[in-house]
């Protein structure tokens, strides 16, 4: 598993000669594919050739395109890379409802109590964490009183200040919006490397959304993003260092199963346990969900 995240904002060109990513501009660099996790084109000139993008997608590379925002809008998603992808599909369809609801209780709960944490390393009062974390307890199956939304009406005021909500456009919801849609892309990368189809999820539904089962799956991993952001946003506006910095919180320290791993790792391990609840019916396996901690780079053997 590679561990570079690479983010091209200028007018290059990208190819691939002998497993070496060419880099072609003003000055011409190669990194090993072996070597990158994600590539991220942000800039509407660059080009890139479609040798290029099919042996990314064959060696596992997170591929985002970026929309005229400078924001990920589309992520290179491999077929054919699960040799038994409908069976994996009408597993997912297959499930009962009861099962899908303490999932979804499980992800809900996982959130909140990485939203406590965060507040908590945040600094922000310990009253207010513990607020937010006791509300773990009122979480029901399938989350029916929507406590999710309860928590998070907490949260982000108690994080970045009263009055701040996710609605509006500033700087810190522009970075959080970024570093979601960078974790989104990996996880649905990730469910397609698994054979799941990521628009049928868990809780999320809606027709109109391709990747509803990623949005399921990413709940756990968004107060990593808010971490980071209260930490490293100190412009008013979304940076391009801002943003070469929250590509790579892929490679930041969580908590899964009791270890510490990369969050792309903890991502792939997520996903896994997945697929054992799906086959398992719900009686025994559990998601295998992430806890955050203070903001660390993971180190790599």
């Amino acid at each position: 598993m590679g561990y570079r995240s690479i983010v091209i904002s200028s007018a290059v060109r990208l190819s691939v000669k002998n497993r070496q990513l060419i880099i072609e501009g003003e000055a011409t660099g190669t990194v090993p594919i072996e070597d990158i996790r994600t590539l991220m084109i942000e800039s509407r000139a660059a080009s890139i050739t479609t040798y290029a993008l099919s042996i990314l997608s064959e060696e596992g590379v997170c591929v985002y395109i970026c929309d005229e925002k400078h924001l990920p809008s589309a992520v290179l998603q491999p077929i054919g890379r699960y040799s038994r992808q409908r069976k994996q599909i009408l597993t997912q369809i297959g499930q009962s409802k009861p099962t899908l609801k303490r999932m979804w209780q499980d992800i809900v709960e996982a959130k909140i109590t990485n939203q406590a944490v965060c507040l908590a390393l945040c600094g922000v009062d310990a009253e207010y964490a513990k607020q937010v974390g006791h509300m773990v307890l009122k979480v029901q199956s399938g989350d029916a009183t929507n406590v999710e939304g309860q928590a998070a009406a907490l949260y982000f005021p108690y994080l970045f200040g009263y009055g701040f909500t996710r609605n509006e456009e500033n700087g810190i919801n522009a970075a959080l919006n970024y570093g979601y849609a960078i974790v989104r892309g990996y996880i649905a990368r990730t469910l397609a490397n698994y054979g799941f189809e990521p628009c049928i999820g868990i809780h999320h539904h809606s027709e109109l959304n391709n990747y509803n089962l990623a949005d399921d799956l990413i709940e756990p991993f968004r107060p990593m993003v808010d971490l980071f952001v209260f930490h490293h946003m100190e412009d008013e506006e979304l940076s391009p260092s801002n943003k070469r910095e929250l590509c790579n919180i892929l490679n930041y320290e969580m908590l899964s199963g009791g270890e510490h791993h990369s969050m792309a790792y903890a991502i792939e391990r997520l996903v896994h346990s997945f697929e054992r609840c799906l086959y398992d019916d719900g009686k025994q396996e559990k998601l295998l969900l992430p806890t955050i901690e203070a903001l660390k780079r993971h180190e790599y053997e």
